[in-house]
């Protein structure tokens, strides 16, 4: 992967990626609690030509952090933050198989579909709900003709 172009979401993606792959999953396998990065070999195993501001940005990005449960808990090299010497140790919050708070909301969706159905719809629900409610032909929101 080859580049010197101007920064790219693919490139970042791909940064993200490995450092995944090769450092988080293995750390989350062995049941470690920290993990540490360095960006120098990161840039050398995608074969990265004048991009390591681009892999600091990726490994301290909030994206990756979220994504993978991560937290910083250090962050070494110079005071730029840009060399191939920057090391982030990350601490492992969250573990793979717990849901971020939007999964777990969005895996609520739809949970009731069934239920709806078995009543006519969504809409026949709830005009059966409101003449209940009201008693027969007392709904507010039926016209009287």
């Amino acid at each position: 992967m080859k580049n010197s172009a101007p920064e790219t979401n693919a490139d970042s993606d791909a940064i993200r990626r490995h450092a995944y792959e090769k450092y988080i999953s293995t750390a989350r396998r062995r049941r470690e609690k920290t993990v540490a990065i360095n960006a120098g070999e990161v840039h050398r195993a995608l074969a990265l030509n004048n991009r390591v501001p681009l892999v600091c940005a990726a490994l301290g990005s909030k994206k990756f952090l979220t994504q993978h449960g991560l937290r910083i808990l250090s962050k070494t090299g110079p005071p730029s933050g840009q060399s191939t010497t920057v090391t982030f140790t990350y601490e492992i919050v969250r573990s793979e198989s717990q849901p971020t708070l939007d999964e777990a909301w969005q895996s609520l969706r739809g949970i009731a579909k069934d239920i709806y159905a078995s009543f006519g719809g969504g809409e026949a629900y709830l005009r059966q709900e409101r003449a209940n409610f009201y008693g027969h032909g007392k709904d507010p929101l039926t016209r009287k003709s």
